[in-house]
């Protein structure tokens, strides 16, 4: 998590600002570096928060990180699946069929803020951004139960992938992927089969 979107440097630019190759750097100083700044992320991508990292190099205390829960912190998919009860694979299925906002990249991380991630939460899908029909509304909203949920797409490309494949086993391996019960899924594929997606 990158704290209400402080700025961040990697190891490549610290490397860089240090004069010297990436190489050299983490084989002379990134032992003792990485023992007191921590990285923000559990990652393969190592980014530390800039002010502390600055702090270090420059043989000065090290800055606190803002403790507590802020709108403003960015999140990875790891983080956001965690937020919202599914998979990071989820995360990125529903950024990619806008169900969530495409999110931020920094450093070839790509990041939500935590604002949008719980309004997501918030917001089930079936309920729509508006939270469901209108007070006062009669007859039906959707055309269907699953209209609008990003999981169908999920079990359409599956259809696609997996012709004549039986939808249980199909199910089974969708929930397990991203999450929801296998009957959820068998539900999700058999809506997908009826009504073609764009």
């Amino acid at each position: 998590m990158i704290p209400q979107s402080r700025p961040v440097i990697n190891e490549q630019d610290i490397a860089l600002q240090a004069g010297v190759p990436l190489a050299t750097w983490r084989r002379r100083d990134a032992p003792g570096f990485r023992q007191h700044v921590p990285a923000l992320f559990d990652s393969r991508v190592r980014v530390y928060d800039h002010a502390q990292a600055h702090a270090y190099l420059a043989g000065q205390p090290i800055p606190a990180l803002p403790a507590g829960p802020h709108s403003d912190d960015l999140l990875n998919d790891e983080e956001a699946a965690a937020l919202l009860g599914v998979t990071p694979s989820t995360v990125r299925a529903y950024a990619s069929q806008s169900y969530l906002p495409r999110g931020t990249t920094v450093y070839s991380l790509r990041l939500w803020t935590r604002r949008d991630l719980e309004a997501r939460r918030d917001t089930p899908p079936r309920q729509g951004q508006g939270g469901g029909r209108p007070r006062g509304a009669s007859g039906p909203t959707k055309t269907h139960a699953y209209e609008g949920d990003p999981r169908l797409r999920i079990a359409a490309d599956t259809l696609a992938a997996s012709p004549g494949a039986a939808h249980t086993h199909l199910a089974a391996d969708l929930a397990a992927q991203h999450g929801s019960s296998p009957r959820t899924w068998e539900r999700l594929l058999a809506q997908a089969a009826r009504t073609p997606t764009r």
